[in-house]
């Protein structure tokens, strides 16, 4: 039991180096740019190198497996990967998770599959990398919480599963190393785990926010409804760029969102992904989410 995921993200890495063993150079770690913080942590906190894989609509805002040189998997420690992916939503398909898997078999790094967002979604449930990684779930770790299942941020409880030779290590370290789950927590979560009904309540009042933002957002900034996940993933780019339509919805709008380079680090080429989108979390009451989708479209005309 975790924290939440993001403490069990990032632990995880701090935990790979050692397990996977010597690497043919640097050891790295590879996650989808944007990316979720705690990759980044981990990965800087462990020694590794931050390797940024650019997710963009080109390839299903997912990261292009093929397009990884051999170099830099012989020195993989983890990779990350999330799925249904924050911010854009997008969802692997079982093919994308065994490429993925067949790489870490033959060059010995482990997975960490973010699955936080894998219980909200509006129309086809989202797999997991679980399901393809074998009965043993040789390299495969896969990360859940119930924040977002169950609306339960501030309770920091989720839950790590899948390779056992791994999950003992990390046992060791967050033994020592990481804050425990106190006992009234874990039974809550329990709870919270047993029961399915609040979840599907949870996935119907967002499936109403995303009814709402098809028909709002509709033919407007690149929308598409996402696979999975809460947020939508906004092309502002002829609306002045991802900070500057930030800062113009707050102050004239008051919505609030998040430029889309913020959540994301240049690549090599001095790219960044993110660059000309903003996030924006159906997060608040149905009311509210088409009151501000209304404002947005308003002040961005």
């Amino acid at each position: 039991m975790l924290n939440g995921s993001r403490e069990g993200l990032f632990s995880a890495a701090l935990t790979a180096k050692d397990h996977v063993g010597e690497r043919r150079g640097r050891p790295a770690i590879l996650m989808p740019n944007p990316f979720y913080p705690a990759y980044g942590a981990g990965t800087k906190t462990a020694g590794c190198e931050q390797i940024y894989l650019p997710t963009t609509i080109e390839n299903g805002f997912l990261p292009d497996l093929d397009a990884i040189d051999e170099a830099t998997l012989a020195r993989t420690v983890a990779f990350y990967i999330a799925s249904p992916a924050n911010p854009q939503g997008s969802v692997a398909s079982p093919d994308y998770f065994r490429k993925l898997k067949a790489l870490s078999d033959r060059f010995g790094f482990i997975i960490f599959s973010d699955e936080c967002y894998s219980e909200i979604y509006t129309r086809e449930a989202p797999g997991s990398m679980l399901e393809c990684a074998g009965p043993d779930f040789k390299n495969v770790v896969a990360f859940q919480s119930l924040s977002k299942r169950s609306n339960l941020p501030g309770m920091r409880v989720g839950f790590a599963a899948g390779d056992r030779k791994f999950l003992a290590a990390f046992h060791e370290l967050r033994n020592v190393a990481a804050p425990q789950v106190p006992v009234p927590l874990q039974h809550v979560a329990v709870a919270a785990y047993g029961d399915e009904a609040h979840v599907e309540e949870n996935r119907k009042l967002y499936r109403i926010k995303f009814d709402l933002a098809d028909q709002i957002l509709a033919g407007r900034y690149g929308y598409k409804r996402p696979a999975g996940g809460f947020c939508v993933w906004l092309d502002v780019s002829k609306h002045g760029g991802d900070e500057a339509a930030a800062v113009k919805l707050y102050r004239d709008a008051g919505v609030r969102v998040i430029p889309g380079s913020y959540l994301a680090r240049p690549q090599a080429d001095g790219f960044n992904p993110g660059a000309g989108y903003i996030r924006l979390a159906l997060v608040s009451d149905s009311e509210s989410t088409a009151e501000a989708l209304h404002r947005l479209v308003e002040t961005l005309a």
